[in-house]
């Protein structure tokens, strides 16, 4: 769980989403990732640690390049936690609709 904390309390910044939105279209270097935003690398680069240490991204030595990308076991992890409350809402709301279904029914069977 204190995995799924961290990514969960990484997405909360709006800068850590964007950045996330952007990988999600590929690689980029930090210096691709800063351009956008008006902040010093380093600060990005604090901003990309709380990813990498959220099991987000990853990144790879690519010469003197350091190039990041989403990391697949980091975003499954939070899709599979949000697919069980997907899965518990959809059973809450299939329930309301037999209840529903039911009021209806006794509302008909009360008119005729």
């Amino acid at each position: 769980m204190q995995a799924l904390d961290a990514a969960f309390s990484a997405v909360a910044d709006p800068t850590r989403r964007a950045i996330l939105a952007r990988l999600a279209k590929g690689e980029a270097t930090v210096n691709e990732l800063a351009k956008p935003f008006e902040m010093t690398q380093p600060a990005i680069s604090q901003h990309l640690k709380v990813l990498e240490d959220a099991g987000l991204i990853v990144r790879r030595v690519e010469g003197t390049k350091r190039p990041r990308r989403l990391s697949n076991r980091g975003i499954e992890a939070m899709d599979q936690w949000l697919a069980m409350l997907r899965n518990a809402l959809e059973t809450n709301y299939d329930r309301l609709d037999q209840v529903l279904e039911g009021m209806e029914k006794q509302k008909k069977a009360k008119k005729r």
